[in-house]
């Protein structure tokens, strides 16, 4: 049975990943690690980083957080010249530095990178690209009301964008500003908001309802709200609130709030029972 070249990686806190293949040896030249867009072909431009020997018989090839990497999953391979891409399978991953990341002051886009192991046991890379941010913090479920805590990165002058700024729970696929609305606390880049149960079932008619949390500043374009400073790469079924059951002009509402397949925070408004 052959085995299949592994990777270890290591994060730093900048968001740099290194990564150190072992258990495959190219016969040829022009050894590379090969990062492939998933979805449609042509989305985006496979991204192919050198691969230099070091001790012990290992390659490695280093993304920096410098390097461009579009938004999305990208599946990680081996390759060496006039020879098919082979899978790359995950070893080690020490991505400490990424636990409780800060985000970097001042204006840019902000690039994160997860590797993670997909279901079918290959190594994969999660990727985000955002400018601006806002990094959700602590979800307090209360009786009356959902406390969100966040922190805007990405801009220049955060405090004075968070400056007349609302946040938003509009509906998937809607316009801004058709949503229920409520206005945070501020402290520097740093946020709280209150978000009643009674303004988020308000447009409820009794279907499934997807609300999804924007801070719309008073001049600017709306940021959404996602978390994903951290070493987890697909929060949907890790963060995990409880339910609220709510009165509603159409009957008993179950509101919870719940991170997207894109570790984006949302509300889902459903019928109770």
């Amino acid at each position: 049975m052959t085995v299949p070249p592994r990777a270890h990686c290591v994060a730093d806190p900048a968001g740099t990943l290194t990564f150190d293949v072992f258990d495959w040896r190219p016969a040829g030249a022009g050894a590379g690690l090969l990062l492939t867009p998933r979805g449609p072909e042509g989305a985006a431009d496979t991204l192919r980083l050198p691969l230099a020997p070091i001790a012990g018989e290992r390659l490695r090839a280093v993304l920096t957080v410098e390097t461009p990497l579009p938004e999305g999953r990208w599946d990680v391979y081996v390759a060496e010249d006039g020879a098919q891409p082979r899978r790359l399978s995950p070893g080690n991953h020490d991505l400490r530095a990424l636990v409780d990341r800060e985000p970097p002051s001042g204006a840019g886009p902000l690039a994160v990178r997860i590797p993670y192991a997909t279901k079918y046991g290959n190594l994969s890379v999660r990727s985000w690209v955002r400018a601006p941010h806002v990094e959700a913090g602590d979800i307090r479920v209360g009786a009356e009301e959902l406390t969100v805590h966040g922190r805007l990165a990405g801009a220049e002058h955060p405090a004075d964008l968070l400056a007349g700024a609302v946040l938003e729970a509009r509906p998937r696929g809607a316009e801004p500003g058709t949503g229920p609305t409520a206005k945070p606390t501020t402290e520097g880049a740093a946020f709280s908001c209150a978000l009643r149960y009674a303004d988020l079932v308000r447009d409820w008619a009794g279907e499934r309802l997807l609300l999804d949390l924007w801070l719309r500043p008073a001049d600017g374009a709306p940021v959404r709200l996602a978390r994903i400073l951290d070493d987890v790469p697909d929060k949907k079924e890790i963060f995990v609130y409880p339910a609220r059951e709510v009165a509603a002009p159409h009957g008993a509402a179950r509101v919870v709030a719940y991170y997207t397949v894109d570790n984006d925070l949302s509300v889902r408004v459903e019928r109770a029972g």
